[in-house]
């Protein structure tokens, strides 16, 4: 299978890098990162300078997934591609877009011809060895289009499982805007979880006791009901900064989709005080970061390859 892919950061190298690795799919690939594109042909790829070298390198119906950040720059992405695209084809956005925009999107290329596919990416830059969880929106045809690559991306699920959950280490949702919907509120869940861990963490370090919180975090792995993926990042995050992570600020950024959620909540009066709290205690650590903060930000740096402020 033939796939053009547009942006080559720390996921969609890495997705690429993937396909590449574990499959006999042909990615065509454009960054405006001229290193990008020559580290993605080092791994199979066939480079492209420009979105429209790469539509001209693939045979119809063309597939042509971006991942690039959000907002404008996706907007710009797609408005392109859907000049240089034909009816059959398809786009698959990748990245975190706002499911309101792609029900808009969908729309306005339905009338050219062309499929939109929002695909909601979880895995950070861990996914290149585990695989990536995603959630899928779209037409039918063309997700079944797209399925042996999601299949390549995904974690491997054994036969067991895949009778027991239906699906293959993704999901398709519904109608274009649903895998980022899911994708959406997965991320307000994040925060809320991270928010748990960081005030548990909290309140040990300021223990009377001395308590070695990467000590804790590797002991809860051990059959505890709280464990989880995010504190084994927690432990290692206390092994690289120090049980104190004085390294790091007491910043935490948010990306936009912890807003969204809440947002989406108040529309449809459903109560999420749980994400309101983590949301706003973001936004308080940028006036007045404390440790708890700090294991945020560290923990967002440990799955998702975010930056964090260091202390100079």
């Amino acid at each position: 299978m033939q796939l053009g892919f547009v942006g080559l950061g720390r996921m969609g190298g890495n997705m690429v890098h993937r396909i590449h690795r574990d499959s006999d799919h042909q990615v065509v690939a454009f960054d405006p990162n001229a290193g990008a594109v020559s580290t993605a042909e080092s791994h199979g790829a066939t480079g492209a300078g420009s979105l429209e070298e790469l539509v001209s390198k693939l045979d119809a119906p063309r597939m042509v997934w971006i991942m690039v950040p959000a907002g404008d720059p996706t907007e710009q992405t797609v408005q392109t591609l859907a000049g240089l695209l034909q009816s059959g084809d398809a786009i698959i956005d990748g990245g975190n877009s706002k499911w309101t925009d792609d029900a808009r999107r969908a729309e306005e290329l339905r009338a050219k011809g062309i499929d939109y596919v929002d695909v909601g990416v979880s895995g950070g830059v861990w996914g290149l060895e585990v695989g990536y969880c995603m959630m899928v929106g779209g037409p039918e045809e063309a997700v079944t289009r797209l399925t042996p690559i999601l299949d390549v991306l995904a974690p491997p699920v054994n036969e067991e499982s895949r009778a027991t959950i239906g699906d293959r280490g993704w999901a398709h949702f519904g109608d274009s805007g649903a895998g980022h919907y899911v994708k959406m509120v997965h991320n307000g869940v994040e925060y809320t979880i991270m928010q748990g861990y960081a005030e548990g963490f909290n309140l040990l370090h300021e223990s009377p006791f001395g308590i070695d919180n990467a000590k804790v975090a590797h002991l809860w792995e051990q059959g505890s009901v709280v464990r989880s993926w995010l504190n084994s990042l927690a432990a290692r995050a206390f092994e690289q900064d120090g049980n104190d992570l004085d390294s790091l600020e007491a910043w935490v950024e948010d990306s936009g989709e912890g807003r969204w959620t809440l947002e989406d909540a108040i529309e449809r009066r459903v109560p999420m005080p749980g994400l309101a709290a983590a949301l706003f205690e973001r936004f308080e650590s940028r006036d007045r970061g404390d440790y708890a903060a700090k294991v945020n930000a560290a923990l967002r740096n440990q799955f998702g390859g975010h930056a964090v402020k260091s202390r100079s």
